[in-house]
């Protein structure tokens, strides 16, 4: 690479202008990247749901789940299909294989889902496949002094959406909370009687009222025009008087009023109010997106005094914060690296002159990632934290030789040149080592490799950049700033030399207790806990009150309500939106559940009165017997929470039932095991007419009896220039079982009470049902301690597959068992690392191959991965820190790190050799390259120090764990490697070493 030099002396003037605008270059483009919180990432899932009010789980699955199961079953790239069907609902989620195009099977879904015919009375498929540019950059509420009306509704889409959606960068705006109004109509039994008005009747009371239709077009007044036929129904008074049969009209068979639902709920601060998630195009810029949302609103609240326009969540501040702290410890880093630098060299031009590969290293990785469509966000920023301390290693070990050279010889640009030129190998084939470890990323699958990317083409664009800097623009400001320079004087350790020498001497010593070291540290790493990612920065607080699904609407309406009110009463309370039951609006972000469920989202005035309000919300679950109340710290990323979960498949729901019983009692008794619970556990009773075909069509019977015990919705009409259902409201309200039999039909006979025609059967049936594949399942799902993940599988493992003479259990043959989970996503990706591990190892020794000639060199440099892992185990073992995916990106770094030192030291060597003997070239290069593997190793360690200290946050794959990996790891190995790899190169050259130093000792003998 000495060509590089060359030129750079040739083009001085070209490097100083090159350097001003890569400088500029990269400036420029910090400015105008795309900021966001995740790099664009999708998920391998696409997910249908469907709602029908009023449907019990075992009709939703039987009409509405089996069939889109059916219809999915011939789908390109899936993996597996599961669903969930409970009361009202269906959900179907289809898991596909990694490296599936999403948009491609978002399609085939959709086309297989749009040949189905689904029951009437259940809604349109929503189909949704989420990613993460989907993330919502602003929550925002609108609440009016008259509360959510029609008038408000319309006025809202009309003025307020509209500015929102206006904003450039902008990709969507959803809105939540705009269909609480509907108009009701309440049957009169005896007057439809006394007027003979039928049920059949009634229903078609809207039918054709509600139409705008071209007729044709004719000439008039001697010009061509169109004719048109409108029908409206413009108020309630209009719709009163609409006939029903002749002379007798709808105001006089039922009672009509405008209402709300009663089974929604969606609250702001207590009031009534609309919710609006707003997300952004691929890319903008987050940051700026987020500020003119702000403008906006500002101005909404400015123009219109009616209502009050607030954004709740801002995100965008939450990734200014995230990119700033995140700078600061870069920043802080390159501090930390130069006080090294400074302490070690004792000169500041020196220091200067390295330093400046830092501020030339980052501008042009930045630049190279804007060219790259990759935007600045936390895990880009995460690499360039890990890579600052890397970023000066080259350039210190380039100006330390010219240092060293400039004591012994006369200051020329040829003298510069010839040190440069002497680690020019060294610092390349070190640098593109660690380069070549992230090159099998590719290995890794899913949503991990595309988080771990970006990271990886940070670390490598820096790297690479940091070379071209110490080869070239290293060289030129040292020919100019040290020409007059009073350098101090280096003097290799006696004390050090004579070490190596002994160390050389006791050669099964330090191989011994090297050996034994990794032994320990691979040990304690087995018995180590391995744990997830800890995303402990909490951005806002979670609770959720859930009741059995018996539980009437009314009840937990009124308790939630009370909740509430609770929550708003605390001080440390900035915001809290309320929401209950399902709605079409959460469905098309696939959110579906229990009806009888109630989420407070709880945004806080400041983030460290996270765990006063977690205690005291946990402190109110004694008020609501028969109610399960969790409350958790959230961000961005979900709840702070891993789970476990164990699924079990078979035939019959007995068998299943029994046997997911027994698997919730052995999981309950494991350590580390918070709770435990299984969908089959709620039940619900379900009442059934079995239906004697000789006396009636249960087809028939079955509408009979939908119409007269639901809600039915009959068409809509436009109230104050808003569209509004109307439902005719139940017929019926029974109180008790037998109420069910009075139930008057339409059998063949004539009208029949319902017990004449059917049996009445009572069954408790579960309130949601799973399938996997298209077969019932039960899932046993524990929330566990994220510290403990790996101990808890362990015990799981054993409890379930080891058999009862192991002490496992002894469940039914007919029966499945899968473990799924954080424990299983845990594994995998560890897999996935430790094969991108294997195979960085593999090329990494290729290269060295390549740069020494030869393949004792290389096998005695891999000697420095096991002296690495002995510090990261025993920086884990002391930070009490468990084992989990960071970790393991930290062991990932240290392949490429470590290896420097022993690339550093066995250049010098080989140098050495063509002048001296093998010893003689081991001890010298050992004393010589001392001081710059030092410095490369405590400038690295030095500049990772803030991440030591960095509180881990949503989606960071770059933070503490990893930084006592990397520290740990690079500090043993570098104290080591002086040591180890001396001892290791001249084991592999035993047989000429001991030739020589035999020679040697002849030759002394005769000389004396």
């Amino acid at each position: 690479m000495s060509w590089f030099t060359k030129w750079s002396f040739k083009n001085k003037a070209a490097v100083a202008i090159l350097s001003i605008l890569i400088m500029g270059l990269g400036l420029i483009s910090y400015t105008t990247m795309p900021m966001e919180f995740l790099p664009a990432a999708d998920q391998p899932q696409v997910t249908v749901v469907v709602m029908g009010d009023g449907s019990d789980a075992e009709t939703m699955r039987e009409s509405v789940t089996e069939p889109i199961e059916s219809a999915l079953s011939g789908i390109a790239g899936k993996k597996n299909v599961f669903s969930t069907t409970g009361d009202g609902y269906s959900k179907t989620d289809i898991f596909f294989e990694s490296k599936t195009p999403m948009k491609e099977a978002k399609t085939d879904v959709q086309e297989a889902i749009s040949s189905l015919t689904l029951p009437t009375n259940v809604s349109k498929p929503h189909i949704v496949q989420l990613n993460t540019s989907m993330i919502p950059i602003s929550q925002i509420t609108v609440t009016f002094g008259g509360g959510v009306t029609p008038e408000n509704i319309e006025f809202a889409e009309k003025e307020i959406l509209p500015s929102f959606k206006s904003i450039k960068g902008v990709g969507s705006v959803q809105v939540m909370g705009t269909s609480s109004s509907s108009v009701s109509l309440e049957l009169k039994e005896k007057e439809m009687a006394e007027n003979g008005v039928t049920l059949q009747q009634f229903l078609g009371v809207l039918q054709g009222h509600d139409t705008s239709a071209a007729v044709g077009g004719k000439t008039l007044n001697g010009e061509a025009a169109n004719i048109k036929v409108i029908g409206n129904i413009g108020s309630l008074e209009e719709l009163g008087k609409l006939p029903v049969t002749p002379g007798v009209l709808l105001k006089d068979i039922a009672t009509v009023k405008e209402s709300s639902s009663s089974n929604a709920l969606n609250h702001i601060n207590g009031e009534e109010g609309l919710f609006i998630v707003v997300t952004k195009d691929t890319s903008s810029n987050a940051v700026s997106v987020t500020k003119e949302v702000a403008a906006a609103a500002e101005k909404l609240n400015k123009k219109f005094k009616q209502q009050e326009t607030t954004v709740v969540l801002d995100t965008g501040e939450m990734i200014q914060n995230s990119v700033h702290t995140m700078m600061k410890e870069v920043l802080l880093g390159a501090l930390f690296a130069t006080i090294v630098i400074m302490v070690f060299l004792r000169n500041v031009r020196s220091t200067v002159i390295t330093i400046v590969s830092i501020p030339l290293s980052l501008c042009f990785t930045l630049f190279l990632l804007s060219r790259s469509g990759i935007t600045l966000n936390i895990l880009t920023l995460g690499g360039v934290a890990v890579a600052v301390g890397r970023l000066v290693d080259d350039s210190i070990v380039v100006i330390e030789n010219i240092f060293r050279k400039r004591q012994s010889e006369p200051f020329s640009v040829s003298m510069i040149m010839v040190a440069t030129k002497e680690v020019g190998s060294a610092i390349t084939s070190s640098t593109l080592t660690t380069v070549a470890v992230f090159l099998p990323i590719g290995l890794v699958s899913g949503s991990l490799q595309e988080f771990v990317l970006p990271f990886a083409l940070t670390v490598t664009y820096s790297l690479l950049a940091s070379l071209v800097v110490a080869l070239t623009v290293v060289p030129v400001m040292s020919a100019g700033l040290l020409k007059n320079a009073k350098l101090p004087e280096h003097k290799p350790p006696a004390a050090f030399t004579n070490f190596v020498s002994w160390s050389l001497d006791h050669k099964k010593t330090i191989l011994l207790v090297s050996g034994f070291l990794f032994a320990g540290s691979i040990g304690t790493y087995f018995a180590m806990p391995k744990g997830a990612v800890d995303s402990s920065g909490a951005d806002f607080v979670v609770a959720t009150l859930a009741y059995p699904n018996t539980t009437p609407v009314e009840e937990v309406r009124e308790n939630s309500l009370e909740l509430e009110k609770f929550i708003l009463g605390r001080e440390e309370v900035l915001y809290n939106i309320t929401q209950m039951g399902n709605s079409a609006e959460a469905a098309q972000f696939g959110q579906v559940g229990s009806p009888t469920q109630t989420s407070f989202s709880i945004i806080l005035k400041e983030k460290d009165k996270t765990h006063a309000l977690l205690s005291a919300i946990e402190e109110q679950k004694d008020n609501y017997p028969g109610a399960e109340l969790t409350v958790a710290a959230a961000s961005m990323m979900g709840a702070s929470s891993s789970e476990i979960t164990v699924d079990v498949l078979g035939d019959s729901i007995e068998e299943i039932e029994l046997a997911a019983n027994e698997i919730k009692k052995a999981l309950s008794g494991i350590e580390g095991v918070e709770s435990v619970s299984t969908n089959l556990e709620e039940k619900k009773m379900v009442y059934s007419f079995e239906v004697r075909p000789e006396e009636a069509n249960a087809q028939q019977v079955a509408q009979q009896l939908s119409l007269m015990l639901n809600r039915v919705p009959i068409g809509a009409v436009e109230l104050q220039g808003q569209k509004t259902p109307v439902f005719v409201e139940p017929l019926l309200d029974p109180k008790q079982p037998d109420d069910l039999n009075d139930i008057t039909v339409l059998a063949h006979q004539g009208p029949k009470p319902i017990s004449e025609v059917a049996k009445l059967q009572g069954k408790e049936e579960p309130t949601s049902l799973y399938h996997k594949d298209g077969v019932l399942y039960a899932r046993v799902s524990g929330v566990v301690d994220s510290g403990k993940i790996s101990d808890i599988a362990a015990e799981m493992n054993t409890l379930l597959f080891a058999g009862k003479d192991k002490g496992g259990l002894d469940l039914p043959k007919e029966v499945e068992v899968a473990v799924g989970g954080a424990s299983v996503q845990q594994s995998d990706d560890f897999t996935d690392l430790f094969i991108t591990m294997a195979a960085s190892v593999g090329i990494v020794f290729l290269i060295m191959v390549i740069t020494f000639k030869t393949i004792r060199a290389p096998i005695a440099i891999l000697f420095s991965l096991p002296l690495a892992a002995i510090g990261a185990i025993l920086g884990l073992l002391v930070s009490r820190i468990a084992v989990d995916i960071t970790a393991l990106l930290g062991a990932l770094m240290l392949i490429g790190i470590v290896v420097t030192n022993a690339i550093v030291l066995l250049d010098r060597v080989k140098q050495n050799e063509k002048k001296m003997s093998i010893r003689e070239s081991i001890v010298e290069a050992a004393a010589v390259r001392m001081r710059p593997i030092l410095m490369t190793a405590v400038a690295t360690i030095c500049a990772m120090l803030p991440l030591l200290f960095k509180k881990a946050e949503s989606g960071v794959l770059v933070s503490q764990s990893l930084a006592v990996v990397v520290i740990g790891g690079l500090a043993v190995a570098t104290l080591l490697t002086l040591v180890v790899i001396p001892v290791v190169y001249e084991l592999l050259h035993y047989r000429k070493s001991r030739k020589e130093r035999q020679l040697k000792a002849e030759a002394a003998e005769q000389e004396q």
